[in-house]
């Protein structure tokens, strides 16, 4: 039996994956390879966790970039409940990203 050959991966959507860190307004834009998305990708994201409560979302997303907006707040207790303050932009956060093709 022959152990030769050549390995070929399974055919499927294209994937990247990038991280990034939000500037001073709580954005960070990722750019895709050239070519490597046909139309805008469909795009999750991960937020590296801190103090408070954060939220990501997509504010801008194509075949070539995807822009990510990101804010935080805490926690506020009025009368015994929960809730949560107004959210600020949130610099200096990594956001991890993973782009798949449709």
């Amino acid at each position: 039996m022959s152990t030769g050959g050549a390995y070929r991966p399974p055919a499927g959507p294209r994937v990247e994956r990038a991280t990034g860190v939000t500037d001073g307004s709580g954005n960070v834009m990722f750019t895709w390879p050239p070519g490597a998305f046909a139309a805008p990708p469909v795009v999750a994201l991960a937020v590296e966790a801190g103090a408070g409560f954060r939220s990501a979302r997509i504010a801008a997303n194509t075949a070539a970039t995807t822009t990510v907006s990101v804010l935080q707040t805490t926690g506020v207790t009025l009368l015994g409940i929960g809730v949560l303050a107004a959210g600020t932009a949130a610099a200096g956060v990594s956001v991890h990203a993973t782009a798949t093709a449709l």
